[in-house]
């Protein structure tokens, strides 16, 4: 006689199964990851204070501890309405192809197609950024604390970095080739190390600080200190791309809806916990940072060890507390970008589960004959049950990303707004088609449901990452010349332009046979045999598309 536990989780199973179905796809992965696993991915791929210490050179130089402090507070209000307006997407239709199959479901016939497209696009570049600006963090972290154990003596080069980035994005690539139930049993290891390394920071980093580098409370919450020629306003703006990077890409739990139990439930909420848990949490380590971190900002930033954090945990913990400290956040760091490679369409324990996510979106994406090579792209391996050929091709093109270092420090920098303009692209399009195209799109909402606060929130979402998606084209100083300019508007703008291009291509674009999500199960309810990528070709030319009802 099987237990109450075992007839609920079977029934829990049928019922994820049974939506999935609805939504036309039958299931292929496991469901492996458990609610709190869920929310551990989403959480994790944020990393807090690793995310911090890789972005603290956005706030500092534009506002100094105001921007750290109230820039941190303001933003993190503004990414939970855009959560939260997600979330009510996600308990509705929880597949891993999330904002691409949303936008394809609840827009007009006319617009459809296309907007998909853009918003599968756009999710990819935006993941793939993700695993770079990551990763990169990663590296820059690993050569500060080589730079602090040599007392300086080591200034690494451009090359040097880039070779132990290249190290960290492969090694992420074949973490995220072992099986699901592997990577789902390391979320709670990441939640734990994420959790204690905040609080370690919060309240070891007051405690160990010489009283010659403690601020007042007029200096650390009330001082507006730039180092750069934009006006105080618009300076204060800018910085908000720290909390916005640092707090992105929790879509990713969105990514495996199809590897998580009671989906509908557990998705939506780790987005909303995540977002909420990481905005409070970090507001903390900012506050922390801002009391702590003396009133010399021009010295952290020109510091030799290359790493505003590193130099701050250096004045305050000395040579070995520092890089006792610093080896977990280098740690964090690395587990990060292997959970953000699983999206690839949003760095640490960010770097391992960014990669992870970047691989399903690229395999959703594939899934419906979208990416160039799709046939080889759709491919499940029958061995460790993950999509192995996206893993290896995010891996590769987020490697790309890094050769900007050879271009200048702004460029390279510019991963960091490509994954956060990218990725609010993908965001926008279908919560501002839920409601555009409501009377026609017949939006159900699920468990998770915002009621009558649902469509202002929306409305706020969009506008705010319309905004911020505009003011991140903008370089970081005002008079900029060829090597400070923002390479933003360069990778992200070519790279939509030329998928455009390719939609309209004559003869050959996807506008002659792009029709959106395919569905693996026919109406009828029975199997399409396209898992192996056999018939794709043929299917993606005449698939009747099920939208989420």
């Amino acid at each position: 006689m099987a237990s109450t536990a075992e007839k609920r989780k079977a029934a829990i199973a049928q019922a994820d199964e049974s939506l999935l179905a609805e939504l036309g796809y039958k299931q292929e992965f496991q469901r492996a990851f458990t609610p709190l696993e869920v929310f551990g991915i989403a959480f994790s791929i944020i990393g807090l204070l690793p995310s911090i210490a890789s972005v603290l050179f956005y706030s500092i130089p534009n506002g100094g501890p105001v921007a750290m402090v109230w820039g941190w507070l303001v933003a993190s209000i503004f990414i939970l309405f855009v959560g939260m307006s997600m979330a009510e997407l996600a308990s509705a239709a929880p597949t891993s192809g999330g904002l691409y199959f949303w936008t394809h479901s609840l827009s007009s016939p006319k617009w459809r197609n296309l907007l998909a497209w853009i918003v599968g696009y756009a999710n990819t570049i935006g993941s793939i950024a993700s695993v770079a600006s990551i990763d990169w963090g990663a590296a820059v972290q690993v050569m500060a604390a080589a730079s602090i154990g040599s007392n300086g003596n080591f200034v690494p080069t451009n090359a040097m970095t880039f070779g132990v980035y290249v190290g960290i994005v492969f090694s992420h690539a074949i973490v995220c080739c072992l099986g699901t139930r592997i990577l789902a049993r390391l979320q709670s290891v990441y939640v734990v190390l994420n959790v204690l390394l905040c609080f370690a920071v919060i309240v070891a980093l007051p405690a160990a600080t010489p009283k010659e580098l403690k601020n007042s409370a007029k200096f650390a919450l009330g001082t507006f200190n730039k180092q750069v020629d934009w006006t105080s306003g618009f300076a204060f703006i800018l910085s908000f791309l720290a909390p916005l990077w640092t707090i992105c890409s929790f879509d990713s739990s969105v990514h495996i809806s199809e590897e998580a139990s009671n989906a509908a439930t557990a998705v939506p909420w780790a987005i909303v916990w995540a977002i909420g848990i990481a905005g409070i949490l970090g507001w903390a380590i900012n506050v922390s940072l801002a009391f702590c971190m003396g009133t010399d900002l021009v010295g952290i930033m020109d510091s030799p060890v290359g790493q505003p954090m590193a130099q701050i945990f250096y004045n305050s913990f000395g040579q070995k507390g520092t890089l006792a400290l610093w080896s977990f956040v280098v740690l964090v760091q690395y587990m990060m970008g292997s959970s953000m490679a699983r999206l690839l369409p949003p760095p640490s324990a960010r770097h391992q589960l960014s990669m992870l996510a970047a691989s399903r979106q690229s395999f959703a994406f594939a899934r419906d004959g979208a990416l160039p090579g799709s046939y080889y792209l759709y491919r499940m391996n029958a061995y460790t049950k993950t999509p192995v050929n996206t893993v290896w091709f995010t891996a590769l093109f987020a490697g790309l990303l890094g050769l900007l270092v050879f271009a200048g420090t702004q460029a390279i920098n510019a991963v960091f707004a490509i994954s956060v303009t990218a990725l609010y692209i993908a965001y926008a399009i279908p919560i501002a088609a839920r409601w555009i195209w409501r009377k026609d799109n017949g939006f159900v909402p699920g468990p998770f449901s915002l009621g009558v606060f649902s469509a202002p929130v929306a409305f706020i979402s969009v506008l705010w990452m319309v905004f911020m998606g505009i003011v991140f084209l903008f370089p970081t100083n005002a008079s900029s010349d060829t090597a400070d300019m923002n390479y933003t508007v360069v990778v992200l703008g070519g790279v939509m332009i030329l998928s455009v291009v390719w939609y309209y291509f004559p003869k050959y674009g996807g506008v002659y046979w792009f029709t959106g999500p395919i569905p693996t199960i026919d109406s009828a309810g029975s199997e399409e045999s396209i898992s192996d990528g056999s018939s794709k070709d043929e299917k993606q030319g005449h698939a009747e598309v099920v939208p989420a009802q």
